[in-house]
């Protein structure tokens, strides 16, 4: 076991987590621990831009901006954080732009700007360009500029390193952060990482479906790591469902593609989002997008030999725009379904995308014990976090946004803290790497008779057909039992490779647990809130209901306690931030 001892401790390197190192960096000694090399990171496969309300082509300002994150999140946005991230969205857009994004650009050397779904202007009375962009790779630019970024300031990164547990010390009755606990994937050593800071930027969890525009890699661990430390999460329930997934795949064709002006089209030709968002058509929030997608297919208006998908045209756009504005939407196209999208419409089917839920945090990136106490020490910042800018539907291009953000924030927030702060004392008579080691060399040494993978692809096959776009007390419920046998037999789990050097088998079986724990939550949640809203539609409560479910679900560990029929978790509820606007019919 190896001892190191920093300021900041990062958790992720994607966008998230190098942000807040470009800040601490400069301010604190900070490491960043990554389960992948940087540039790896799942930040580098967003499409389609960054909101701001730059104002470049038309007429915008930032309230624009917050009025559709909140709408388009159906009103269970915390408007107090909304407001924090469409003011510093253009400071931030312009900071990447001085790190050196290249940005596509307007004829006059302006920063270009393209429409993207929901964002409008003058509180929803017409589509505005909102969104700036390089090409259909901002992701990957965004990614690539953060990392060039971090090398120029020197942040220290430990590359494959797998954090797999959260050290937190109690002083004086208040619990805080101490440190990470991470298995290096080339050596197999456990290292202990002490710090005054620990910062969570571990990404999404969409790996519990199936059908997802997620990496292999997302699998929830920072999730799942600090739930485990008696940290609650919140809004779990709340998974969006991205409209345009290649059609049984799930690989994504970004929303650039209707911001470019792609029209969806059923099996009878007909552009049907008309019928469901007559003002803003096929720039509608996602969530509703998707379920008007699902529903032409269910109701036998779906194209192809079995009428399972919809087809989004680009065919009336000219080829140079295409190539110069979407060059990698048509690669995927042609690579993966052998479609050519300058003559034929492309098989689209929404797919798992991004879960609004995370660890529940404050708009300087805190990390919340409840829902009022702070935890000192700890931050988290992206797709693991919940400051609830997104609610229950996140407004594409309000993702990269949030990363830089709060990203921002975090390290700026952790890098104040550690100047007072000092490096807590681990107890002396506790080996605080004792958990991880447990996990880890019984894992390794486990005799089971129970597939990884087979347990992996019966989770994702039921979280598929059960909790996915369409939701029912019936479907939940078969879900939950699934889940629930599948934790079983997890506990009969055994892999093939014993090494120690680049275990992957090992570290799929941790990645696992993480998974069956998450879905869990997300499905508890979702039998929990008896309403429809933005991402989470009951069919049988197809209705919002402000009355009884405007506030965030926050589920927390105990083993005393039971909700929906499973022990050891305890449900409680917190109030949603409204500032200024009020709860309203979601019409578009």
């Amino acid at each position: 076991m190896q001892v190191h001892e920093y300021d900041v401790v990062i958790v992720g390197a994607g966008g998230a987590g190098m942000r807040a190192a470009i800040e601490s960096g400069q301010r604190a000694r900070t490491a960043v621990l990554t389960k992948l090399y940087p540039t790896r990171s799942h930040t580098g496969a967003a499409q389609g831009g960054m909101c701001a309300a730059l104002a470049n082509v038309e007429e915008d300002n930032w309230e624009w901006h917050t009025f559709d994150t909140i709408k388009g999140g159906d009103y269970l946005v915390d408007q107090d954080a909304a407001e924090v991230m469409a003011k510093e969205a253009i400071d931030a857009v312009l900071d990447l732009e001085k790190m050196g994004l290249p940005f596509n650009r307007t004829p006059e050397g302006k920063i270009d700007q393209r429409r993207f779904g929901g964002h409008t202007r003058d509180h929803g009375k017409a589509p505005v360009r909102r969104a700036c962009y390089a090409a259909d790779r901002t992701g990957h630019m965004i990614l690539q500029t953060l990392y060039q970024n971090c090398v120029k300031h020197g942040v220290e990164f430990f590359n494959e390193f797998y954090v797999l547990d959260l050290l937190m010390v109690e002083e004086d009755g208040v619990k805080k952060a101490a440190g990470a606990v991470a298995y290096e994937l080339a050596t197999g050593e456990i290292h202990v990482f002490r710090s005054k800071a620990v910062v969570f930027a571990t990404g999404g969890f969409g790996k519990v479906f199936k059908t997802t525009s997620n990496a292999h890699t997302l699998t929830g661990d920072g999730v799942a790591v600090t739930f485990r430390r008696g940290l609650p999460l919140e809004d779990m329930e709340f998974f969006q469902f991205h409209p345009t997934g290649l059609a049984g795949l799930g690989i994504l064709l970004s929303e650039a593609a209707r911001g470019e002006g792609g029209i969806l089209r059923n099996g009878d030709g007909e552009r049907f989002m008309e019928r469901y968002a007559p003002t803003i058509k096929d720039l509608a929030p996602r969530d509703i997008v998707a379920r008007s997608m699902a529903n032409e297919v269910r109701e036998g208006r779906g194209a192809g030999p079995n009428k399972d998908y919809v087809l989004l045209d680009l065919t009336h756009l000219e080829p140079a725009h295409i190539d110069a504005k979407l060059p990698d939407i048509t690669e995927f196209a042609r690579t993966y379904l052998g479609v050519e999208p300058y003559t034929e419409p492309v098989p689209v089917f929404p797919t798992a995308h991004y879960g609004m839920g995370g660890i529940p945090t404050n708009i300087d990136a805190e990390v919340l014990l409840d829902n009022d106490t702070v935890v000192p020490g700890l931050y988290a910042a992206g797709e693991c976090a919940c400051v609830s800018v997104h609610g229950s539907n996140r407004l594409g291009t309000n993702s990269l946004l949030d990363i830089n953000v709060f990203g921002k924030r975090a390290g700026l927030a952790a890098a104040e803290y550690v100047k007072t702060a000092k490096l807590p004392e681990l107890p002396e008579d506790e080996n605080p790497a004792e958990f991880v080691q447990t996990m880890v060399e019984t894992m390794r040494s486990s005799n089971g008779t129970e597939s990884v993978a087979a347990i992996r692809k019966d989770l994702q096959e039921t979280m598929d057909a059960n909790v996915q776009v369409f939701r029912t007390e019936e479907t939940l419920r078969t879900a939950l039992a699934d889940v629930e046998a599948l934790r079983e037999r997890y506990k009969n789990v055994g892999i093939q490779d014993r090494g120690s050097r680049y275990n992957l088998d090992l570290l799929e079986a941790i990645e696992l647990g993480f998974l069956l724990e998450i879905s869990e939550i997300v499905i508890v949640g979702a039998l929990h809130r008896k309403e429809s809203r933005g991402g989470h539609f009951r069919e049988d409560f197809p209705d919002r209901d402000d009355a009884n479910f405007m506030k965030h679900t926050m589920i927390y560990k105990d083993p005393e306690a039971e909700v929906e029929g499973i022990k050891g978790l305890r449900m409680e509820n917190k109030p949603v931030v409204v500032t200024r606007y009020q709860p309203m019919e979601r019409k578009y």
